[in-house]
């Protein structure tokens, strides 16, 4: 499973769909751009950094570079995705998944409209 920030977030908060994502914890795999998206949310609601860093690294997922690779497939997922807000971090998840062939799990209900060749989707809240 390739997990999408909000998909974090949510075991880190407890939120709504967090026992779904948190049985992929351990075995799951995330873009080191979602990476930053989620260490950035935790700043924000005042973690301290190093408070942040071991609470993601509690659930033990595997970080995949963005490289030039990744950053050119992820920019051709913007006309499919545009409509339905998909950014950056968005993006980036969906190329990742693509790539390894895995889910893509995420909390964000709109991703539930996309149809992209070879993206599986999985919402983690319905």
């Amino acid at each position: 499973m390739v997990l999408d920030a909000s998909a974090v977030i949510a075991v880190l908060r407890g939120e709504a769909g967090a026992d779904i994502v948190a049985a992929h914890a351990g075995d799951a795999l995330i873009s080191a751009v979602n990476l930053q998206e989620v260490v950035k949310a935790l700043l924000v609601r005042g973690a301290a950094a190093e408070a942040a860093r071991e609470m993601v690294d509690e659930l033990h997922l595997e970080v995949r570079v963005h490289d030039a690779p990744a950053a050119y497939a992820a920019a051709g997922l913007h006309e499919a995705t545009r409509a339905f807000g998909s950014g950056l971090g968005d993006r980036s998840c969906m190329a990742l998944a693509i790539a390894e062939g895995l889910p893509a799990m995420t909390t964000d209900r709109e991703w539930g409209n996309l149809h992209i060749p070879g993206l599986e989707i999985v919402l983690a809240r319905s």
